[in-house]
């Protein structure tokens, strides 16, 4: 579906950008445009992918022009920028409302204004029951998007939601990698915190089986498996084969037990695929009863998808799951 076509990442100097260009410059796509605000990023992939099918766009979603600009000619957009870090988000809540919101909004509207074929926008777990400002904004975002997708007038807007993705940027697994390397002790907040444990392909092929069977609003979900952050850490100890200590550091600001991928609301009307939930948009316009009138009487009897109850993985899973990383048998080479 992407012979001939122009593809758009906004935020594509991240994990995920630099994760599509590896797999999509070998495929007969005409041109990939990567936008973002942070040209030292952008040189660095100029000079690391040489490929003259990347073309690169300096600009911010929260600016308007910038990304209409970039929009013209372009058929599908992975829409990944966004405020991700759950600390600086709690510390400047309305810095997270203009990207993650306004940015998203801006984001769809150009591409509806420039007639675009498919939007998918990255979301997150911390959208479902969100305790953080990070989590706040995406689930607006999520709101906006199926908002839009309702008048859109021919692009198809959906959304791919997914929780921790393994070795990306900011995330705990380099973090341990440096403490280890380092001699240090892992810094655990909570030994028994659960995650959702998810490769960068794997958040890839989420978003391609987006695009492909994507209907207006649509939320796409992986099944994925979790683990405790102490067996994370214990894996990964074992994996670089080093002694290092575990310093407990209790709940950081804003952090949750346990994520959810799915609500129990949500639930009640997903579509189970197999490997994945399809999440409909709810299409009903102003003149709906059910919120006054009618109600779900099953919701009650179901249960959220979670990072508790979804299938636990022990050390060895973990570490079978991460030896599937090329970021970390890069690591253990280096080592």
């Amino acid at each position: 579906m992407f012979k001939d076509k122009v593809l758009l990442i906004t935020g594509g100097t991240g994990s995920f950008g630099n994760t599509v260009l590896k797999r999509f410059l070998d495929i007969d796509v005409k041109e990939i445009r990567i936008f973002s605000r942070d040209e030292k990023k952008q040189e660095d992939m100029r000079i690391a992918f040489s490929n003259d099918k990347v073309k690169f766009y300096i600009g911010d979603v929260r600016e308007y022009d910038s990304i209409s600009q970039a929009m013209v000619g372009v058929d599908y957009v992975f829409h990944a920028a966004a405020l991700k870090q759950v600390p600086s988000c709690e510390f400047y809540p309305m810095e997270a409302v203009r990207t993650n919101v306004i940015g998203t909004e801006n984001v769809l509207n150009a591409a509806i204004q420039a007639k675009v074929k498919r939007v998918v926008v990255l979301s997150t777990d911390k959208a479902v029951y969100p305790i953080n400002a990070m989590g706040i904004s995406k689930a607006m975002a999520e709101k906006l998007l199926v908002a839009k997708s309702r008048t859109s007038n021919g692009t198809i807007i959906c959304a791919t939601r997914y929780g921790n993705v393994m070795a990306s940027r900011g995330s705990v697994i380099p973090l341990f990698i440096d403490q280890l390397r380092k001699g240090a002790d892992l810094t655990v907040t909570d030994p028994q915190m659960t995650r959702f444990l998810m490769s960068l392909e794997d958040s890839v092929d989420l978003v391609l089986y987006a695009f492909k069977n994507a209907q207006a609003g649509d939320i796409f979900v992986q099944k994925a498996p979790a683990s405790t952050v102490a067996d994370l850490a214990q894996a990964l100890t074992e994996l670089f084969k080093k002694k290092s200590g575990v310093k407990i550091i209790g709940t950081r600001h804003g952090e949750k037990l346990y994520e959810s991928l799915v609500s129990r609301e949500e639930i009640a009307k997903a579509e189970d695929l197999g490997g994945y939930y399809r999440i409909p948009a709810d299409n009903r316009d102003l003149n709906y009863a059910k919120y006054f009138s009618e109600g779900e009487q099953k919701i009650s009897a179901l249960e959220d998808f979670t990072s508790h109850n979804t299938e636990r993985l022990s050390v060895e899973g973990v570490k079978s799951l991460l030896m599937k990383l090329d970021y970390i048998r890069e690591e253990l080479k280096n080592a």
